[in-house]
């Protein structure tokens, strides 16, 4: 038996560390999540909103984000029409939670790994952000291609950045590059 563990030792830490960081993220984030009353939207949701508002203000002069008065969600209007809606699940935190717990898994030096988990989430959330203004306008200009666009092409940008990412620490920064 315990020739089969140092067999496969470096693969179980491995998941020991994913899946309790990710455990661990997860419940912090969810201790924040219950921070907020029923109907109130999150601070980083609404961060989200403010920062997708702005970037598409930048081009665009008929642009609102308001929120719901009965649901923890932003509508967005775009043209006076309303074309999306901001909920929890767009802030890209279970995204960056993914991003950290894979980082620490795959562990480098504290200094690497500090900067790499703040850079790479920031870089995560700025994305997602311009990808939430870019999918608000398609969608203004293209409402039949709402699942193509929200479900399928824009999820391929967020997650394949991740994976990136994931390639970029493991070769470059983490200790099994070496």
């Amino acid at each position: 038996m315990k020739k089969y563990f140092l067999l496969y030792k470096p693969f179980l830490l491995f998941l020991t560390c994913f899946f309790g960081t990710y455990i661990l993220l997860t419940f912090f984030y969810q201790l924040f999540l219950n921070g907020f009353e029923n109907g109130k939207v999150d601070t980083i949701t609404r961060w989200v909103a403010q920062n997708t508002e702005e970037i598409i203000s930048w081009f665009y002069q008929s642009i609102r984000v308001e929120e719901s008065r009965n649901a923890p969600f932003f509508s967005v209007y775009f043209q006076n029409k309303i074309v999306a809606q901001i909920v929890e699940g767009c802030n890209s935190m279970s995204v960056i939670v993914l991003f950290v717990s894979f980082i620490v898994a795959f562990s480098g030096g504290l200094k690497n790994t500090l900067v790499f988990v703040f850079g790479g989430s920031l870089l995560i959330y700025i994305i997602n952000v311009l990808r939430i203004a870019l999918l608000t306008v398609l969608v203004y200009y293209f409402p039949n291609q709402l699942h193509l666009l929200h479900s399928i092409l824009f999820p391929l940008i967020i997650y394949g950045l991740v994976f990136i990412l994931w390639v970029v620490w493991v070769n470059k920064f983490s200790k099994y590059a070496k």
